[in-house]
């Protein structure tokens, strides 16, 4: 794939909305940023007073956002979450290289056939995955069979029972070539940021991302 294929987010055309605990806007073929991460992830007490303090901000800035709000959104919330994940909170089961491993080939699965993977990486409680939809599976389709089948297979492995997945993602619309880059970056540096060695992480890039210096 080259970079002149990708499709980025187009403001004006047909946008398609989900809702689960959170919205999510979807562009059929247009490349993705989204977030999984373990249920134990983030502490009860930050999880709640966080959702009070997103839900006052979004009664004042209803989408579509402009630039401006975009990166405040990101950086008051989105931000805030990845920090907690960095932390490294809850039992970070994925630390195990057997549980990431179910993980990445679930990603590796479906790679070409169902979505397009341009960068992913494996951290100790959640992961990010930098990819282009294809028109045939919706996002929530999409996500739904990875946490389902990864959720098995990782309880299996574990001997335990019960939800593995916080039953929500974080998703975001890459909006140009600047904004891939650095989505390729952050994952790139994720694992440096939250002080993980070798080993404790996985990280793949696309010959698109490995472009990125």
């Amino acid at each position: 794939m080259d970079s002149e294929d990708l499709q980025f987010f187009n403001p004006y055309a047909e946008i398609r909305q989900t809702e689960n605990r959170l919205p999510h806007w979807q562009q059929y073929g247009a490349v993705y940023f989204v977030t999984f991460r373990l249920a134990d992830s983030v502490p009860a007490h930050l999880r709640d007073a966080w959702e009070e303090e997103r839900e006052i901000w979004l009664r004042f800035h209803p989408k579509p956002w402009d630039a401006d709000s975009a990166r405040e959104y990101h950086e008051r919330f989105s931000g805030a979450v990845e920090r907690w994940l960095d932390a490294g909170h809850g039992a970070c089961v994925l630390k195990e290289p057997a549980c990431a491993e179910i993980v990445a080939g679930a990603l590796r699965h479906f790679d070409g056939s169902r979505c397009g993977h341009l960068a992913w990486v494996v951290m100790p409680n959640h992961f990010h995955l930098l990819f282009v939809q294809r028109p045939e599976w919706p996002l929530e389709k999409l996500l739904h069979s990875w946490k389902r089948f990864t959720a098995r297979r990782i309880n299996e492995s574990l001997g335990k029972t019960g939800p593995l997945w916080q039953r929500d993602y974080f998703d975001r619309l890459i909006r140009d070539r600047k904004h891939f880059a650095n989505c390729v970056r952050y994952l790139r540096r994720n694992p440096q940021r939250a002080n993980l060695h070798e080993g404790e992480y996985l990280l793949y890039e696309s010959a698109l991302a490995k472009l990125i210096e």
